[in-house]
């Protein structure tokens, strides 16, 4: 199946359907109407598709009993909708069961730029991963959602799956799985200064390096793509080899990827000076695409390029006064 220019939702659930065409025991249960994909599913294997209405919570409670059952269950809803609307179904009915149902979000960040704060993901990092058993895996592009998709059914287990709502420019190749075995895969090798990023940010970063790499700075950038569990000995061994570590992402700084991230670090024992990059503690009513916000939060390109020289200016100051 060709997987160009196509949205992270439809290359994630083409790949499911093309799973239930094989297997019967397999079940989409979803609370959202409007994907092509989701069409052709209820269309053509309408015995293993669930169209749960807006009762995300009940939504749950099915797939953790399909689950019960020996089914393979999939829940699908915008990410709000399938994780802070339903936050305690999911915590009692899949993580304390440690059922191998796989909860697929779709609107990671500011996706859903134009419909408000109902729809923003900016906390769904820190919400999930403070629950039990979960893996969670949030693809930057096209590559990396495909093969999130066949891990869901190659290795069932309970998992989140953050996808995000517009199509992804290539950072993987294609066949590539480089980013599967560990979750962690450093893109691009640098100097002095490591970013470590996940998701559409990861395209965003890129987009800062090459801007710094004509100012002489080169960073290295580390896309993580298993946001947990993290494998904390090989991202040490990673990014030992710089004197400091940024992290970028398009959530709230408390209890986000900043955070896990320092979190593995000194569990690791790793002391290197560390700069989170995020959005702080404010809901934006403002409506002006995904762009304008994030230069509201100071997440965009620019603002990312001005934090990386800042940080990088920090460092060498640091050096100097630990020479005198």
């Amino acid at each position: 199946m060709s997987t160009q220019n196509i949205l992270p939702r439809d290359v994630f659930v083409n790949q499911i359907y093309e799973e239930a065409l094989k297997n019967k025991d397999l079940y989409f249960l979803s609370a959202d109407f409007g994907a092509q994909a989701l069409d052709k599913f209820r269309d053509q294997l309408p015995h293993q598709f669930i169209h749960a209405g807006i009762s995300e919570q009940n939504m749950v409670d099915i797939a953790a009993g399909l689950a019960l059952n020996g089914k393979l269950a999939y829940i699908y809803a915008m990410i709000p909708f399938v994780t802070f609307r339903c936050y305690e179904q999911v915590k009692v009915a899949l993580a304390t069961m440690n059922l191998p149902v796989t909860v697929v979000g779709v609107g990671s960040g500011y996706s859903y730029d134009d419909a408000g704060p109902t729809h923003y993901a900016t906390e769904d990092i820190s919400c999930m991963r403070a629950l039990g058993n979960i893996e969670i895996l949030s693809p930057g592009d096209t590559q990396s959602t495909f093969e999130a998709a066949k891990l869901t059914f190659t290795k069932p287990a309970f998992r989140y799956i953050r996808l995000d709502r517009k199509f992804l420019p290539d950072i993987y190749q294609k066949g590539e799985t480089r980013f599967l075995k560990d979750g962690i895969c450093e893109i691009d090798k640098g100097e002095e200064i490591c970013i470590i990023t996940t998701g559409y940010m990861v395209q965003k970063v890129r987009q800062a390096k090459e801007i710094l790499l004509k100012e002489g700075i080169q960073i290295g950038v580390i896309d993580l793509f298993r946001l947990k569990p993290i494998q904390g000995t090989l991202l040490s061994s990673i990014v030992s080899r710089y004197k400091g570590v940024m992290t970028v992402e398009e959530q709230f700084l408390s209890g986000g990827l900043g955070s896990a991230i320092t979190e593995v670090l000194a569990d690791e024992r790793i002391l290197l000076p560390v700069k989170r990059v995020g959005i702080n503690d404010h809901y934006y009513l403002d409506n002006g695409g995904r762009e304008y916000l994030h230069k509201l939060c100071k997440i965009d390109v620019q603002s990312i390029v001005e934090k990386i020289k800042q940080f990088h200016a920090s460092l060498a100051g640091n050096r100097v006064l630990s020479s005198k």
